[in-house]
């Protein structure tokens, strides 16, 4: 059974489609930290018999002023890459997802990381065709007309990891890119459409992605959550974030815009397609609201 992949949203005049690598399995009691189970399970009903939930694997693909953007680049498929993805390469991944828009990774002429764990970034790099697998020198950009933006800090981080970050900071993802990085040191335009958010929590260097066009705009939250009720409840912050203090601020102070300026909210691990917009109960409680697809397909070069 193929993944679904190529749902197609807009952001004022800015459309763009949601390309799919998959479905990745992690386990639920860390994704939801000091919560206890009797509370995240009635949001998470569906568990593996390894006790893991799973996660989409959401990536983003529009193009702004002639440029092709790919926010985020899934698991991979290098040797390693899937083995924690619960659906298996034959049904699909990024690659084929993007094939099926009619885009060669040679088209994508920016690639956004929110952060550089290995389910964000395993598509950066790729074998070259031919190579020997477990030739170091093998690894090649995945695309490679793409400048790759990505925080200066989660940079840092990454190629420095400690004893809690290096099972997910992955040198395979990250050095046959370093010379083609540009490093992010505040919010930064990435073209006129597209900016970088710094949103620390997860990581210290993680950054949200902010399309806007007219009166319009949403927000590409990365990791900021890996299920909807952390949107909805403040408190609920994952057990992987970092700085999970600042994780809370941080994601309160954009909840409350993205509710007060309705905005369209994206995010990696929601189920497939992840698009939705945050709402406020007569009760006053925060509440997400899915978004409908308004069809499938690859933005024209004209609409963007």
């Amino acid at each position: 059974m193929a993944i679904p992949s190529g749902d197609r949203f807009s952001i004022g005049s800015v459309p763009f489609a949601v390309v799919n690598d998959g479905s990745h399995f992690y386990d639920a009691g860390a994704i939801f930290g000091v919560v206890p189970r009797v509370m995240w399970e009635r949001q998470v009903r569906v568990l593996d018999d390894r006790y893991r939930m799973e996660t989409g694997l959401n990536c983003l693909l529009l193009r702004s002023e002639g440029k092709t953007v790919l926010i985020e680049s899934g698991v991979g498929g290098k040797p390693g890459d899937r083995e924690p993805a619960g659906t298996p390469a034959s049904e699909g991944t990024l690659m084929t997802s993007l094939d099926a828009l009619g885009v060669a990774p040679e088209d994508i002429d920016i690639v956004v990381n929110t952060h550089l764990h290995s389910d964000h970034c395993g598509w950066n790099t790729s074998i070259a065709p031919g190579a020997d697998p477990d030739d170091p020198d093998s690894l090649i950009p995945t695309f490679p007309n793409a400048t790759y933006y990505i925080g200066r800090r989660e940079w840092e981080d990454a190629n420095h990891p400690n004893e809690r970050t290096r099972a997910t900071y992955l040198a395979r993802n990250i050095d046959p890119i370093a010379d083609r990085v540009e490093l992010l040191d505040d919010e930064t335009a990435i073209t006129e459409e597209v900016r970088f958010l710094p949103t620390p929590g997860h990581t210290h260097g993680h950054g949200a992605v902010v399309v806007r066009s007219g009166q319009e705009w949403g927000v590409y939250v990365g990791d900021m959550v890996q299920h909807r009720s952390q949107l909805e409840r403040t408190a609920w912050v994952s057990g992987l974030d970092i700085l999970p203090l600042v994780s809370m601020e941080t994601k309160k102070e954009l909840v409350e815009r993205c509710i007060e300026e309705e905005a369209l909210v994206m995010f990696c691990h929601g189920p497939y397609p992840g698009i939705g917009r945050m709402t406020r109960t007569p009760e006053g409680y925060r509440k997400w609201v899915d978004v409908e697809s308004e069809g499938v397909g690859l933005p024209h070069p004209h609409e963007a």
